[in-house]
Order: structure tokens, then sequence, then C-alpha cells
């Protein structure tokens, strides 16, 4: 298959290797440019892959998007306000789009961009993935560090019935195993990093101001896994509201890390050991909070009040690192393309699918 990565920082040409490897071709494109300066059409890769692997590069998003079989968006999720209706004006009908990792319903708002321009129905489905193939680190233009691949992502769809075959797809792409998710909704409710990475923030926040090398998984202590758990627990509260259940963040660390499951930060000092050059951020400008925030705890919240589920840990978690920052991670831009009154229709038939 032909797969057009769109979005070129660390996931998206790790990504892109996965399914190089697999016997795919992949075509990389950035929607700034910057991603893709420097590139001679190989990518050398370390870390738990290694090698050297053909991957060819595009300012052009209709170029990368032109004779491809599918397409991976993996840009942070502050990117998507940007993103997406360029995504959705230059999409070929039948083109599937894997969204990784799906938050804050943005296939949904992908759906809804499409429709409006006037696609026909019977255009192809949005994959909603929980969170992302894999992780790395992007080191230069044409090297990439992958410190983890997944054993397994939760697969969603819009509409929710072509869950399956967007499962079946992401597989022959990457390789790992793709459980199903009823919706998009509740695949958005799955990822473990906006509450693991806020809370990192906010407890090493002096590191990050001063630009400190610190251990991640280290700091993932006790203390700090209870309130993480709290989060955890809140965020479960909200989803059952909406009749979903949601798998905890061991479980998350188990798919990532393949560490046995247990109290929390055990797991976490079982994969400092093994991983013990995972750094945490060195800067404040760090997507743990420009993008994990917004995203998702603020999105968290968002969600419940509308369902009337008060979330005051949280709540207190946001305020806080609004007031360290010193700026707002409420506003939402994804979810002003969305009524959520209209969520249960739109998570099972699409918008404007007929």
């Amino acid at each position: 298959m032909r797969l057009a990565v769109l979005g070129a920082g660390a996931v998206g040409p790790a990504s892109a290797v996965l399914a190089i490897r697999r016997g795919h071709s992949a075509v990389l494109w950035s929607p700034s440019g910057r991603g893709i300066a420097g590139m001679a059409g190989w990518m050398e890769v370390e870390g738990v892959v290694e090698g050297n692997h053909p991957l060819t590069a595009t300012a052009s998003l209709e170029e990368a998007l032109r004779g491809a079989d599918a397409a991976l968006l993996a840009v942070p999720a502050y990117a998507f306000a940007s993103v997406l209706p360029r995504i959705a004006a230059a999409l070929p009908a039948g083109l599937p789009v894997l969204v990784s990792p799906a938050a804050s319903l943005a296939p949904v708002v992908l759906d809804a961009l499409v429709a409006r321009r006037g696609a026909p129905a019977g255009r192809a489905p949005v994959g909603a993935m929980g969170t992302t193939p894999c992780g790395g680190r992007r080191l230069a233009p044409d090297r990439v560090r992958i410190a983890m691949v997944r054993s397994a992502v939760d697969m969603a769809a819009v509409p929710a019935g072509s869950a399956a075959e967007m499962a079946a797809l992401a597989e022959t792409l990457f390789g790992m195993s793709f459980p199903l998710s009823p919706d998009a909704l509740h695949v958005s409710f799955v990822n473990a990093n906006p509450i693991i990475h806020a809370v990192l923030a906010l407890t090493n926040v002096t590191r990050m101001e001063r630009g400190e090398a610190w251990p991640q998984y280290p700091m993932m202590t006790p203390f700090a896994c209870n309130l993480m758990q709290a989060m955890a627990a809140e965020r479960a509260a909200v989803a059952a509201a909406y009749g979903h259940g949601v798998t905890g963040l061991d479980t998350a660390l188990h798919r990532a890390n393949g560490v046995k499951m247990g109290p929390l930060h055990e797991m976490a000092a079982v994969i400092a050991t093994a991983r013990s050059d995972i750094l945490g951020p060195k800067t404040t400008e760090s997507r743990y909070v420009t993008e994990d925030v917004p995203y998702g705890l603020a999105y968290y919240m968002a969600v419940g009040a509308a369902k009337g589920i008060a979330m005051p840990v949280t709540e207190g978690v946001v305020r806080t690192l609004e007031v360290l920052w010193g700026r707002d991670f409420r506003r939402n831009p994804l979810l002003e393309e969305i009524e959520l009154e209209a969520l249960p229709r739109l998570l099972v038939e699409g918008v404007g699918r007929g």
C-alpha cells in the first residue's frame, strides 16, 4: 500500500518507518514545511527499530494524497484547528484517514468539514486511534529514534460501524493489534498521556523552567501516581455517563512498555530501570501542557459538563497549570465545530453521510 503520512514531527516519520518495514511505501508531508527540510529520501532509525529506510517527502498536500491508499494524520492536537480544514479541502472522496491520536473528537470534526464542502455520500470512513502506534524523538532531518512500539492501540471510526474496517487497515499498515472501540467518543478517553503528562509537568515545573534534564519515569512517584489515579477516576466517571467503560493508566503503561500490570508507581519504577534514557521536557513550551491540557484534560471537563459531571481534581490541576503558565488552557476550537447535543447521532452515523 501507499501511505500518506500527514505530520513530520517524530510520530509521523516513525509510523511511516513501521509501515515501510512491512512492505508498504510512504510519503511524508509537513504542514509548515519545517519537518521535511533537509530530508534526502531516507530516514535513519535507531532505538527499538534500526536501519535506513526510504522515505520521500513533499511540501504539497495534494501530492502526498495523490495515489495514496490510506492516510495517517499524526500532528499535535493543537495543530488540528489549522490542519483539519486543509485536509478536508484536499481529501479524495475514497481515501480513508487514520487520526492518531483521536483527541477532542477530531475525527468527527474532520467528517463535518468534509461534509460541508459537499463531499458525496458513501465517502471513506475516518479512523479514530486511541493513541499513536509508536513513540520517539526526531533527532535530525533524516534521523528518528523510536523509543517504543505499542502492542495494541484502540480503534474506533466515524461512522462507528466502520471500526473493524479501520482496525484491519491499521493492522495491515503497522502490525500491532487494534482492539475495537465502540465510537470516537470512547476512544478519546483512553489515551493516558493527558493525565500522566499534566501531573509530571505540575510536579516538575521548576525543572522544566530551568531547562534541566530529568528522568520521566522515576518521577512517577507514589504521591504523583495518587494524583494521576484520582484524575483517571474522574475521567472514567465522565465516560460512564456516556455509557462507556475505559481502561486504566496501568493498561496504557503495559501496552507501551510490556511491563507487568501492578500499582502504577511500581510499573513506572520497572520502566525507569529499563528506559533510563527517557527524559521529561526541558522547556515549559512542551506538549505535556500546551497539547495535553487543552485537548485532553479541558476536553474531558467540557464533555463531562455537558452531562453534569463534576471533575474537581482535574479542575484543580488545570487551574493550577493555568496560574503557573499564565495562560488560558480551556479554549478548544475543535469543540466549537460540534453540537454536543447531537453527538450520539454524529458518532454513529457520521456527518452528512446520508
